[in-house]
């Protein structure tokens, strides 16, 4: 139970931590590696990168009133890295909305270990900070 109070009382500097990691990493495949964000990595980035900066100040100010206002952008974020893992795994859904222009969506810049891509590891970004906003989303009680 200490793990679970902990995490409860530093939620939003942890989450703010994993955004930050999130963010930096996109940046590095798309800045550094030169990988091209297909539509999808685009609109995970649209809901990752604001995260950033809330999470942020709202670690600075230890305000857990930002929450109700965060957990949204994880929430929808995850899912459309749900989607976007399923259409890199599952062929027959990259011809349900293919990605006309650019970067194929299905398209594997990364695949360790023949599972883990760029989807998965924003999937489990955005449900780390889910998981940690939700926990610290009530206030401390005394045990």
């Amino acid at each position: 139970m200490k793990i679970a109070a902990f995490c409860r009382r530093h939620c939003l500097y942890l989450a703010w931590f994993v955004s930050v990691i999130a963010v930096a990493g996109s940046l590095y495949l798309s800045e550094v590696l030169k990988y091209e964000p297909c539509k999808l990595c685009w609109f995970q980035r649209i809901f990752m990168y604001p995260q950033l900066i809330l999470l942020g100040i709202a670690t600075y100010r230890n305000d857990k009133k930002i929450i109700p206002y965060v957990l949204p952008l994880s929430l929808i974020g995850g899912c459309i890295s749900i989607y976007h893992y399923a259409e890199q795994k599952i062929p027959a859904l990259s011809k349900v909305l293919p990605c006309t222009i650019g970067v194929p969506c299905n398209k594997d810049y990364l695949n360790y270990f023949g599972f883990i891509t760029v989807p998965l590891l924003a999937l489990i970004a955005f449900a780390l900070i889910a998981i940690l906003l939700w926990t610290g989303r009530k206030e401390d009680t005394v045990e």
